[in-house]
């Protein structure tokens, strides 16, 4: 069996293909080969969500999934988000509202699962919302500013009034 193998899939709306060490992880494979740096290398054991992003629209540890496993997936990260000119998502928008950003580390992560948990278009509780999140860390303890933007932007894009 070779250790390299060719990798073809969609990343940020763009058919790609890369050839990759098949013991490479999809996070060294996506910071190194394609520069995505919102990619973060954190703990490298899947325990603190820097390296979140959305494979075929859910949110996965990129640290402990294989590149090879990107094989026909889409794949997004936060650079994939922006719109064509550099406009930012209601969930971004929001981030900065809330003040949900201060070291920024763990930020890319948050809002990719941020965007899973929106794009399923359903009402989520308190608590809900707190363990979808709950799979990473912020240095800053910015939770809450962090939850309150997640939950506002529910909030709007349900319709519903913010009233808390």
């Amino acid at each position: 069996m070779s250790q390299y193998k060719v990798v073809h899939f969609n990343l940020n709306g763009r058919d790609v293909e890369k050839v990759v060490d098949v013991r490479a992880s999809l996070t060294d494979m996506l910071r190194n080969d394609f520069r995505m740096t919102s990619v973060k290398k954190g703990c490298e054991v899947g325990e603190c969500g820097a390296c979140t992003v959305l494979i075929d629209g859910e949110a996965f540890n990129s640290c402990i999934y294989l590149a090879v496993w990107a094989e026909g997936k889409q794949i997004r990260t936060l650079e994939g988000l922006t719109g064509p000119n550099g406009e930012l998502t209601d969930i971004q928008q929001a981030f900065l509202d809330e003040t949900a950003v201060q070291c920024g580390f763990c930020t890319p992560g948050f809002i990719l699962t941020a965007t899973e948990i929106l794009e399923a278009k359903r009402l989520y509780s308190d608590e809900e919302l707190r363990k979808l999140l709950s799979g990473h860390l912020c240095r800053c303890t910015g939770y809450e500013n962090i939850f309150r933007a997640v939950k506002k932007t529910m909030y709007r894009r349900l319709g519903m009034p913010i009233d808390f």
